[in-house]
């Protein structure tokens, strides 16, 4: 038997890195359908609400194992859903904002979606990893 513990924290630039990476795989689900749906003519806040969730959902599963290394927890669930609904709120108006604010330009679709993708994505890294996913 050795002295070596099973769990190993990762540091805070491995971590933010990781979830940088994440982040970019889900920001191309969530922008990806979410042009779709607006191509499929739904209304822009029902387009990003379901692009919203198929980019938290990738977000989560790939951060909960591979940027925080934790096990599967109910309790860690709700908390990142109850996180999710936080920033959800924040990221359609502060899309739908900046959406309306640059009408009629041909960058408004990715403009918008950056501005609020940046500022969900700072709020979820703090939350969850001085929160949800501090070190055990």
């Amino acid at each position: 038997m050795t002295d070596t513990p099973d769990y190993v924290p990762l540091s805070l630039k491995t971590q933010a890195t990781r979830f940088i990476i994440t982040g970019g795989l889900s920001a191309i689900v969530d922008f990806g359908l979410y042009v779709l749906l607006l191509t499929l003519g739904l209304h822009v806040n029902v387009a990003k609400t379901l692009s919203f969730v198929a980019g938290t959902t990738t977000a989560y599963l790939i951060n909960r194992r591979w940027t925080f290394q934790a096990a599967p927890s109910r309790a860690r669930f709700i908390a990142v859903m109850a996180l999710y609904a936080l920033t959800y709120a924040v990221q359609v108006g502060i899309n739908y904002l900046f959406y309306l604010q640059f009408a009629g330009k041909s960058w408004q679709v990715p403009v918008a979606f950056v501005i609020a993708q940046g500022t969900a994505t700072v709020i979820n890294f703090v939350v969850q990893r001085a929160v949800i996913f501090r070190l055990r």
